[in-house]
């Protein structure tokens, strides 16, 4: 009997949405641990706020250039064994990062971290969406996504309030040690694959790597998907870098430990991610994505106010419109993509996705650096806007489906 993908409410579909749950976890809590304690470091080494921030744009540089090569691994030696190997090699380098004795060792290791933790984000969804009908992966894709958020979040409050307490190395390190548990949890209840074959196992191992990469590439679909992430990462990492400085700074003057509750605005993505699948199984992604970029927007406005509260407003819908936008775009890319190229679409997106948190993360420093944050925003929203345009003009023809 053909594999059709496993059923909601079976057993074994729950073991693997929430194996990936904790893969998301073990994944992207030591991702972004740096984050929180940006401004620590920064005092610590004597450096800028842009230089502080390359501790988080050298692994999402090394996870972007490895989003691709992990697809390949992937495709010959199984989905789950490459992200079993990604997430326990990430974990190592996780434990030694905060040991650098200065900025050229932490780089050094962050950068192979990040490469290292490329698995997940580039196998997860093809996982899924080989794992469970067609009609459920808008769903599940969401699921994945919230435990990506709980573990943003996770990374972020943990080492902001270990590193004021202690010092930014004991944040990372806690970090580090709470991402170990969450793989060896990923590990256990992740079931083995049962749509997928891997090229070793096959008799025939159907189109070459090549082949398989510039499928989605000729797909002026996919490439708009990929933009998605480019530029609304790259929005979202920067203002996640830089607010935590803005708010040191008149008049908020805000103490370290109300800037790293702030990151707790994570749950609004930890809601809406499985929300944004659910309505793009209904009403189709096309609309949905549209109306996330919309509420991320309207966050990103409204953080130019002058008032704390207005600010947590605006970082509450701007968070929550991000993930919404990236659990669409995210699930769109693989399913919409061939058989035999859907972890190349899922990579490739992932790729678009952590250089644009490279780029943008360091890039927007140096606006925030040099003019000021309303300067800064307005990048933030020009962003969303060309986002919001390459899905209106490529994007718009799937409108009315609900499962493409």
């Amino acid at each position: 009997m053909t594999f059709t993908g496993h059923a909601p409410g079976s057993l074994v579909y729950r073991r693997l949405i929430i194996g990936l749950f904790f893969a998301g976890i073990a994944t992207f809590a030591q991702l972004y641990s740096p984050q929180a304690v940006l401004p620590q470091l920064a005092s610590d080494l004597g450096i800028s706020p842009a230089s502080a921030a390359l501790s988080v744009s050298a692994a999402t540089l090394g996870l972007a250039a490895a989003v691709i090569p992990w697809s390949m691994v992937a495709d010959r030696i199984g989905r789950v064994q490459a992200m079993a190997i990604g997430v326990l090699t990430a974990t190592v380098l996780g434990l030694l990062a905060p040991l650098s004795a200065g900025m050229e060792m932490l780089l050094t290791l962050r950068l192979l971290e990040g490469v290292a933790l490329g698995a997940v984000p580039a196998v997860a969804l093809a996982y899924l969406s080989e794992e469970v009908s067609p009609r459920n992966a808008a769903a599940a894709a969401g699921s994945y996504i919230a435990g990506t958020t709980v573990g943003g979040l996770a990374g972020r409050v943990v080492s902001g309030i270990v590193g004021e307490q202690v010092q930014w190395r004991a944040g990372m390190w806690t970090v580090a040690g709470l991402c170990a548990v969450a793989a060896v949890l990923f590990l256990w209840l992740t079931p083995k694959a049962r749509g997928f074959v891997p090229g070793r196992f096959r008799d025939d191992a159907g189109p070459g790597m090549l082949t398989r990469l510039l499928a989605p590439l000729r797909s002026g679909g996919q490439l708009a998907l990929y933009a998605q992430g480019f530029l609304l990462m790259g929005a979202f990492v920067a203002v996640y870098n830089y607010l935590g400085f803005h708010l040191a700074e008149p008049p908020f003057e805000l103490p370290a430990w109300v800037v790293t509750l702030l990151f707790l605005a994570y749950l609004a993505g930890t809601v809406s991610s499985p929300w944004a699948g659910s309505l793009a199984s209904r009403f189709g992604r096309y609309p949905v994505l549209l109306g996330a970029i919309a509420v991320m927007a309207a966050g990103a406005a409204a953080m130019l106010a002058q008032a704390t509260p207005i600010v947590l407003i605006g970082l509450l819908l701007f968070t929550g419109g991000f993930f919404g936008a990236h659990a669409v775009a995210s699930g769109w890319a693989p399913v919409a993509a061939g058989p035999d190229s859907r972890a190349q679409a899922s990579s490739l997106y992932y790729f678009g996705y952590y250089a644009g948190s490279s780029l943008f993360g360091w890039a927007l420093g140096i606006v925030f650096g040099e003019a000021d944050w309303v300067w800064f925003i307005v990048a933030v929203l020009v962003m969303c806007a060309l986002a919001a345009a390459v899905a209106v003009v490529r994007l718009r023809a799937s409108a009315g489906t609900r499962s493409t």
